[in-house]
């Protein structure tokens, strides 16, 4: 039996039990014997479900069903997203393309539909970014996931959340490499206003251009030319990598000629 297959076989057990998360799962000799496999095998195959979340491991315990989070999918989202960027490719505009399409498409749901209780904390937020965008910005990002946060929470969608959130992280991990300017604090804070302002008027034609009004200047900066000039506008490196990911022409003069190893203020 193939380490997948295992792996199947166990989470079928799993599903076919209709065990909750928390819920205890059979010992390893009762799983061996089950299973018709080595200890050796059980292990390798609960580890492998453990990295997915899908069990937990309590060493002198036993093995529990897990929380089944969409943690590892999120992080696997976010990391493929960021490398992609860095080899030059549109990763980030593709998830940025990915989230609008999910707000745009959702937020009319909300309009006119949000509890008293949820306007009133996004009114709060909204008012805390003016207060950040006054003095100079700080926290607003924070400020603005929360917003997007607490939007969406009323459509008690987890796996929405989820994706929202593998996007903010993808984005803050590239932040200070993106092109353009960043926006204005205060444009920043008329435009969730005016989000607000649609959700609670009801207007979801309105909510939906708000919401693209939004994505407009994170779009912009994605699409700008980016602060690194080293490579080209299709995103292959000038100046290709030779062994060792050092520069060809370049990398005589990062260890320095005599090969002292001196690196200049730039290089470090």
């Amino acid at each position: 039996m193939s380490a997948r297959e295992l792996q199947e076989r166990i989470k079928k057990l799993i599903v076919d039990g209709r065990l909750p998360s928390g819920a205890p799962l059979p010992t390893e000799p009762a799983l061996m014997a089950h299973l018709g496999v080595s200890r050796n095998s059980v292990r390798e195959a609960l580890k492998a479900l453990q990295a997915m979340g899908i069990v937990e491991i309590r060493h002198g315990f036993g093995t529990y069903v897990g929380a089944m989070s969409l943690a590892p999918m999120v992080e696997g989202l976010a990391f493929r997203t960021v490398a992609g960027h860095h080899r030059g490719e549109d990763s980030l505009l593709q998830l940025l393309e990915l989230r609008e399409a999910l707000e745009t498409g959702l937020v009319s749901r909300l309009a006119g539909r949000l509890p008293e209780r949820d306007l009133g904390e996004l009114d709060a937020l909204v008012a805390r970014m003016e207060r950040q965008a006054a003095h100079g910005g700080d926290g607003l990002a924070d400020t603005d996931r929360a917003f997007h946060a607490t939007l969406y929470r009323g459509l008690d969608n987890a796996l929405l959340g989820e994706v929202l959130e593998a996007f903010w992280e993808a984005f803050h991990r590239v932040r200070t490499d993106l092109g353009g300017a960043p926006q204005d604090p205060e444009v920043t804070c008329g435009q969730h206003r005016d989000i607000l302002d649609a959700v609670r008027s009801g207007d979801s034609v309105q909510a939906e251009a708000a919401i693209r009004e939004h994505f407009g200047n994170i779009r912009a900066r994605l699409t700008a030319p980016r602060p690194d000039s080293s490579r080209t506008p299709h995103g292959e490196p000038r100046n290709p990598p030779g062994p060792g990911g050092i520069s060809r022409t370049t990398g005589a003069a990062r260890t320095g000629a005599a090969g002292g190893g001196t690196r200049s203020a730039h290089d470090r």
